[in-house]
Parts: C-alpha cells; sequence; structure tokens
C-alpha cells in the first residue's frame, strides 16, 4: 500500500485566486509558508522558511477564497502532485503542488484578534471530502468502546 500525505501548518503569502475551468469547476491556488526553527551547534537560533503551492477543488475553492486571504494562517491536509508542461518559449517546466483536501482556519472570525489551534470558537474544519456533514454528527461516529486498544 504507497501513502501520499502532506500535512502542514502556514501563512498564505497571497490572496486566493479562483478561477472556473471550462467544466466549469472551482479551482484556487495560492503560496502558503512554513517557518521551522532551530538551535544550530553553536547556540544560535537558526531558522528556515519553506514555501509551498497549494490548489484547492471544488467548494473547499470557493470556501478559501472568499474568507482566505494574505497572511491568513491554516492547517493543511492533502497530497503531493507533480506537474509537467512546455513554456511559451519551448523550455520543459516542473511544479510540485499539495493538492488540499482538508483545511482548517486557525485565525479567528473576520475583526477578532483571536487565533489558536484547537479552540471551537476560532478554528472552521473544512473537509471536501463531506461537505455536507456536521462537526457533531462526526463526533458521535467513534465511540470509547470501539477503539481497539
Amino acid at each position: 500500500m504507497d501513502l501520499n500525505k502532506a500535512m502542514i501548518i502556514g501563512r498564505l503569502t497571497r490572496d486566493p485566486e479562483l478561477r472556473n475551468i471550462p467544466s466549469g469547476q472551482s479551482v484556487t491556488s495560492f503560496g502558503l509558508a512554513t517557518n521551522r526553527s532551530w538551535k544550530g551547534t553553536d547556540g544560535q537560533k537558526q531558522e528556515q522558511v519553506e514555501y509551498h503551492n497549494i490548489v484547492l477543488w471544488g467548494r473547499l475553492a470557493e470556501i478559501a477564497s472568499q474568507y482566505l486571504k494574505k497572511g491568513s494562517r491554516i492547517y493543511l491536509e492533502g497530497r503531493l502532485q507533480t506537474r509537467d508542461w512546455t513554456a511559451q518559449d519551448g523550455s520543459k517546466k516542473r511544479s510540485t503542488e499539495i493538492i488540499g483536501e482538508n483545511m482548517i482556519m486557525l485565525d479567528g472570525p473576520k475583526g477578532s484578534s483571536s487565533s489558536g489551534f484547537g479552540s471551537k470558537t476560532d478554528s472552521s474544519p473544512i473537509d471536501q471530502s463531506t461537505p455536507s456533514i456536521a462537526p457533531d454528527a462526526i463526533e458521535e461516529e467513534v465511540k470509547v468502546e470501539d477503539i481497539p486498544f
């Protein structure tokens, strides 16, 4: 069995760009930056930033374009996908993207200064595969006696 799963927390580097493909399906793309810091062998704090290209489809794309903006902090689950194409000048191009499948907005509601991970009031889970299931319905599906350990 294979696994292609990406889970990241970061901030948008640009506003989401919503467009529709000829079939009518919505697609949104944006950049997401993730930071990492550590202490080097000399004891000095080191920092590194990684930039990721994110693509969302369908209803998730529409929600992201409506509620997210540059600087928004999100948790994103998805899969890695690499595309190859030929540019107008004839050169070969390649891009690896994260195709988002689930997203949680970590910033508070618009105009609110609160933010945090795990607070019921300021994080909004959005799952592209099951958009019509309420969070309460998901919690009822798992019972303590059903856990095998």
